[in-house]
């Protein structure tokens, strides 16, 4: 089963499509005057559909179990076909493609079941799918070719020879493996006005830059407060997504004091520490966070 726990829930909408097609006008008439044998085939294979989509994880050993938070069925009839429309909706971190066609796959099926006593030409067609919404496709990344980061690693004891830059490094690491290009990592102090010199001097040059450490609650951990006044504005938003997704894989991620803002053009954001910190971090707002180049441009959402 694929890992997941790196997504974070959006909402998800697929609609597949099943058509079952009947070989005499009369089935359909006993369809819909509700005279087959079996009893009411719309109603029946709706439910049969229902359980379908609910069950298409114990079935499939690649889908994962999740919470199905509607599901829509809508029939069309069209001369001797039956065109059946599924809709599965949820707030996941996975789509909702495989659920929607097995369960309209399902649908075609009770159908099948209930009319072959009375109609031994039944064919079911056409198993496919209509639409999807959420994810990746739906939310295409905005086009970072052009950027290039900074990264700044404060860190008293790093930055005096005392241990291995780690966090730095996967930064950069996970900055271009979204193909935005990094200058070199440059490792400081925990100090107020050397950070703060650092930021500017590094801002002309970059319109992304990311900053690891000093984000905790010790008497050196001062980055959030050099970093503050010198925004123009704030994205609280992401700041919240940080943690939020943080708190979500382990308790101490309510004591970050993450940043996330813009000096003039430019996006900063101020993340722990941890290299386990920033890599849960950046999966959090990126690639959605590039987004702001577009609205820092002036144009629409």
């Amino acid at each position: 089963m694929v890992d997941i726990t790196h997504k974070s829930n959006t909402l998800r909408i697929a609609t597949a499509q099943a058509i079952v097609k009947v070989s005499k006008q009369s089935t359909i008439d006993a369809i819909n005057n509700k005279t087959v044998p079996k009893g009411d085939v719309f109603s029946m294979s709706k439910a049969a559909g229902l359980l379908g989509v609910k069950k298409t994880p114990e079935l499939l050993p690649d889908c994962h179990p999740m919470p199905i938070e509607f599901t829509g069925i809508e029939y069309l009839i069209k001369d001797l076909t039956i065109h059946i429309k599924l809709t599965v909706k949820t707030i996941y971190k996975t789509g909702v493609e495989v659920e929607a066609m097995h369960g309209a796959s399902i649908v075609a099926l009770n159908m099948y079941d209930m009319l072959k006593p009375i109609d031994k030409g039944i064919e079911i067609q056409t198993i496919k799918l209509l639409s999807k919404k959420g994810g990746k496709s739906s939310y295409p990344m905005h086009d970072v070719s052009s950027l290039l980061a900074g990264v700044i690693v404060c860190s008293d004891t790093i930055s005096q020879g005392i241990g291995e830059d780690k966090s730095g490094k996967l930064i950069k690491e996970k900055l271009e493996g979204y193909q935005v290009k990094v200058n070199e990592v440059t490792i400081i102090p925990d100090d107020f006005d050397i950070i703060q010199k650092q930021i500017l001097s590094i801002k002309k040059d970059c319109n992304l830059i990311v900053i690891t450490g000093g984000t905790g609650l010790s008497p050196r951990d001062t980055t959030p407060e050099a970093l503050l006044p010198l925004l123009d504005k704030r994205i609280i938003g992401a700041e919240e997504t940080i943690r939020r997704y943080g708190q979500d894989r382990m308790p101490y991620a309510m004591l970050s004091r993450s940043v996330v803002g813009t000096i003039g053009s430019c996006l900063v954001l101020s993340l722990p520490g941890s290299s386990k910190g920033v890599v849960e971090s950046i999966d959090a707002v990126f690639p959605h966070l590039f987004h702001s180049y577009k609205v820092l441009k002036g144009e629409r959402h």
